[in-house]
């Protein structure tokens, strides 16, 4: 998955949805946008305006990450492991950098969803 795909699932498609399952790219790709959206208003000084966007971003955050623990089995209550300090930090990213499961209690997991064989390059 890319990060126009991520992007657009984790904002129209799922913006509050808890549930099933969201592989590592479509966590990571929209991470990565939180975390670019909040330095470029802080690097801009707009605070205000970045209180707002991550007011925005907060339910598709939580509902990714919750996501994101289905596809390792956990259940999304275990975000709130992030509110112990260093500890549950390190905790929730070994979790969310685990490799999806093929199937479990959430359902099927992203890549067996829509498995599409990959073919080398110069192979077609």
């Amino acid at each position: 998955m890319d990060f126009k795909t991520a992007v657009i699932r984790c904002l129209r498609d799922k913006y509050v949805d808890f549930n099933g399952r969201a592989g590592r790219s479509e966590y990571w790709w929209f991470f990565l946008l939180c975390v670019g959206v909040a330095v470029v208003f802080n690097v801009l000084g707009l605070d205000m305006l970045g209180l707002l966007a991550n007011l925005a971003l907060l339910l598709p955050s939580l509902a990714v990450g919750a996501r994101r623990l289905h596809d390792t089995g956990k259940s999304g209550w275990f975000q709130l492991v992030w509110l112990i300090p260093l500890i549950g930090w390190a905790i929730m990213i070994y979790w969310l950098v685990q490799p999806s499961t093929t199937s479990n209690v959430y359902g099927d997991g992203p890549a067996v969803a829509g498995d599409v064989t990959a073919v080398p390059p110069g192979a077609v």
